[in-house]
This record gives C-alpha cells, sequence and structure tokens, in this order.
C-alpha cells in the first residue's frame, strides 16, 4: 500500500502557556487526502496548539515538520507554498476591493518584485466562486458581514492553494447552509486533490461526518487520536467536555445530544 510522506509530523511535541500544558509527546501524522478535526473545551489549548503546527509559535519541545522539513529550513516563502493558515480573527484595516484582497493568496508564489498576472486573477475568481462571492470582486471588504469576510478569508487561502490547510474555527460566523459548504468544500479537496486538512471544530457530529481523524485535547494535557469512528464517541466526549452525551444516530450520520 502506498503511504505519501505526511505533510505534517510532529515528534514529542509538548505546547502549552503560562505554565499549563495543553499536550504533551505529541506524535502527530497527517498525510495526502487526510482530514483532521480538532475537538476540546474552551481553553483547552486548540488554536495555541494549530499556531504552534502552523509554525507561527515555538513548542515548549519537540518539533513540528512540514514536508518533512521544519519551518526554519523551509523559510517562510516555501513554507507558505505547503500549507496555508486560518486564524481564528483577523481585521481589514485598509479599504481594498473583495478581488484585491484574495490575491493577497497569491504573494508565497510570487518573486519580491512580481505583480500577480491574469492567470493568478483567474485563481482568485475561481475561489471567490467557490465560496459563492463572485458577485462581490469589486466590493470593499469594509462593507462585508462577519459571514462574508470569513467566507474571503477562506477564499484567499484557496487562492493561495497550499497543500495542507490548518484551519482555526473555519465554521465561525457562517450559517447553516454555508457551514455545510464550507466543509464540503474541504472534503473534496481532500478527496479530488489530495490535499489535507487540520480544523479546530465545536461540533462533533460535523467532526464526524466530514474528518476521517480527530485529535481529542483533554483540560489535563492528555490527548487521544485515531480515525473518527473510533474516537469520536459518546463516553470520549462526556470526559472530553466534562458533560455526559449520548449518540443519535440518522442513517449514517451521528450526532450527539446532552443525555
Amino acid at each position: 500500500m502506498d503511504h505519501p510522506q505526511p505533510l505534517l509530523s510532529t515528534r514529542g511535541l509538548r505546547v502549552g502557556i503560562a505554565g499549563r500544558t495543553f499536550c504533551r509527546d505529541l506524535a502527530l501524522s497527517v498525510r495526502p487526502g487526510e482530514s483532521l478535526a480538532i475537538l476540546g473545551r474552551n481553553g483547552a489549548g486548540k488554536s495555541t496548539l494549530l499556531s504552534v503546527l502552523a509554525g507561527l509559535r515555538a513548542p515548549e519541545a519537540g518539533e513540528v515538520c512540514l514536508a518533512g522539513s521544519s519551518y526554519a529550513q523551509l523559510g517562510a516563502r516555501r513554507s507558505a507554498r505547503i500549507r496555508g493558515w486560518l486564524p481564528q480573527s483577523r481585521s481589514e484595516a485598509f479599504s481594498s476591493t473583495v478581488l484585491e484582497t484574495a490575491l493577497v493568496g497569491r504573494h508565497p508564489h510570487l518573486d519580491r518584485w512580481d505583480w500577480e498576472s491574469e492567470a493568478d486573477a483567474r485563481k482568485a475568481r475561481q475561489a471567490l466562486a467557490a465560496v459563492g462571492l463572485a458577485e462581490f470582486a469589486q466590493r470593499d471588504v469594509q462593507t462585508l458581514s462577519g459571514g462574508e469576510r470569513q467566507r474571503l478569508a477562506i477564499a484567499t487561502l484557496l487562492t493561495q492553494a497550499p497543500q495542507l490547510y490548518l484551519l482555526d474555527e473555519p465554521l465561525a460566523h457562517l450559517d447553516l447552509n454555508h457551514q455545510i459548504a464550507t466543509l464540503e468544500l474541504f472534503a473534496a479537496l481532500n478527496r479530488d486533490q489530495r490535499m489535507a486538512t487540520v480544523m479546530v471544530l465545536h461540533e462533533p457530529g460535523l467532526a464526524a461526518r466530514f474528518c476521517s481523524r480527530a485529535l481529542l485535547l483533554f483540560d489535563d494535557g492528555t490527548t487521544l487520536q485515531g480515525s473518527s469512528d473510533e474516537v469520536i464517541g459518546s463516553d470520549s466526549l462526556s470526559r472530553l467536555y466534562g458533560y455526559p452525551l449520548r449518540e443519535v444516530d440518522a442513517g449514517q450520520l451521528r450526532w450527539f445530544m446532552p443525555a
């Protein structure tokens, strides 16, 4: 069986802030075509861990490798060609059009003095269409709603065209229809283009439905990871969230309700 090189891997990883450890001795491997959901209570360190995986924060111990190399070895530009990062919050300080904002995603692919080409603009328009913003290309970003800005941030990431997507709460501010459309979009990238995704989610049922694997971060710094079918269950989730949950099956879908 073919086992491609992991796009993301960690060894002996310990992540924490101000004396609190969120995870310790974490060995993680994410290969092309895989999707990993990170689940945990508020304050469990999900966003902090994701920022370490993105190379934006140093771990307390251990190492993170991107396609077999460290972030230091790759440098910022080469790293950005491999992994894309969607932060939990951001702001548009300057007035610009939606298309101009999406085009920022092409910067890792341009030399220092290059301008975006028509091919770059075409990629940006395709990305805007993928998130339902094709008609917004000439709108000022300052006029967008919170949900529209979130979709634009996703389009900018699609324009960047990395192999690995690191997504911190990608469903924030989105209506239900756009939540499902976003998850289906990344599932298609995993399936059809062999991209990989790591995303912080709050809804275990959506994680079970759209992600092949899951990583649970417990309050005591321990973790549980494996296939979503194995890891996402009423017992593990009850421990994770500190409240009893029961599983409700609806055909092939699994949802979890307070007991």
